[in-house]
């Protein structure tokens, strides 16, 4: 499995998954996970966040439309020229590797938010060790993943890769990206490793299924 495989798929679904989004075609969105990001930013009371793998932009110009400072950064121009359209938070193209190796310009922020946006094995442990150096006195980090209790499937419970797919989407998807599985204790333990101290762990139930929908993660600088 290639990390540079998902950047490709992103920007080869950089449209249709900004249709899907919009014409919010993605139930379990709808139904639990996107309410239940706003509501761990919210919670937290932050003025700066930063949406980190902001992709076509909803969760920043959300926030921003609440009257946060919300700057959204991707790696794939395609999704950040989609998510200028909003017209209400800032975007600017970034990608994981660039931060974790120089920041953002020294910039810092109050909140930065992860929604669905960390999927590699190498990249994640490496940018989160840069994050605390993004993030301004106690401020906090948010990351909504797949719960990997539901997301896990037939296959076993232990990390690894995993084959994309896009069952339930529309016929515009082509080339799924792969993905990195990690389970709850691999989470909980590469906060530790990264200098970042889990503060609080939620866990979205979607109302139709009344498993979990998601799980978020709200960690600190330790």
């Amino acid at each position: 499995m290639s990390e540079s495989h998902i950047l490709s798929s992103w920007a080869t679904n950089a449209a249709a998954w900004t249709k899907a989004v919009r014409n919010r075609e993605i139930e379990s969105r709808v139904r639990a996970t996107d309410a239940a990001a706003i509501a761990a930013v919210v919670d937290r009371k932050p003025r700066r966040v930063l949406d980190l793998g902001c992709g076509e932009g909803w969760l920043a110009n959300a926030l921003a439309g609440r009257g946060f400072d919300a700057l959204g950064v991707d790696a794939i121009p395609a999704l950040i020229e989609r998510a200028r359209e909003g017209g209400k938070a800032r975007f600017e193209v970034a990608g994981y590797e660039r931060i974790a190796e120089s920041g953002l310009d020294g910039r810092r922020f109050d909140l930065i938010v992860c929604n669905f946006a960390l999927f590699g094995e190498e990249s994640v442990p490496k940018l989160l060790r840069r994050l605390p150096d993004l993030l301004a006195g106690d401020g906090s980090l948010v990351i909504q993943t797949l719960h990997p209790v539901v997301a896990t499937g037939d296959q076993p419970y232990a990390d690894g890769w995993r084959e994309g797919s896009w069952a339930g989407f529309s016929d515009a998807f082509t080339d799924p990206a792969p993905w990195y599985f990690r389970t709850l204790g691999s989470w909980v333990a590469m906060f530790h490793a990264t200098g970042l101290e889990l503060v609080e762990l939620r866990e979205p139930v979607d109302p139709r299924t009344n498993k979990p929908a998601s799980v978020i993660f709200v960690a600190q600088a330790a």
